[in-house]
């Protein structure tokens, strides 16, 4: 096997890839052995004796197969989390979420006269200072109260 190590440096200087991606013609061996200069090299790729092969990445194919997984709630356990609770979903966005509902169904309370407005605003006070951790336990503060609520 001949020494092209000259050749290839030089196409991959002029294809402006790396060495290890340079390909020669296996039958044109000869051509490229005699080629020393890069006018040769340069016709030689247009000739398609050498070429460059496609730049490789790394496989998806597991990764999908995986997200797909993901995505219908597999590998999701204790065993496959990371970080803290806080890290997977933001306590910002969750109180959010729960005062929006506490404060509709404070408003559905006055406004079909379950509560008055009086025991609405302490309520809605009482909800903004964080003293209701859900609705539910809304609902029971207000059973505690003897208010029927549904």
């Amino acid at each position: 096997m001949p020494d092209l190590t000259t050749q290839k440096r030089l196409a991959a200087e002029i294809l402006g890839v790396g060495v290890s991606r340079i390909r020669i013609d296996p039958t044109k061996i000869s051509e490229v052995e005699s080629a020393l200069r890069r006018e040769d090299i340069k016709k030689l790729i247009d000739e398609g004796v050498i070429w460059a092969e496609p730049a490789r990445r790394n496989s998806r194919g597991r990764w999908k197969e995986l997200h797909e997984k993901r995505k219908k709630g597999h590998r999701r356990g204790y065993g496959s989390r990371k970080g803290s609770k806080t890290s997977r979903s933001d306590p910002e966005m969750m109180w959010v979420y729960t005062i929006r509902k506490i404060r509709r169904y404070l408003k559905w309370l006055r406004d079909n006269e379950v509560i008055d407005r009086k025991t609405y605003r302490r309520l809605y006070l009482h909800a903004k200072g964080g003293a209701f951790k859900s609705l539910a336990d809304l609902k029971r503060y207000l059973s505690d109260l003897g208010i029927k609520v549904r």
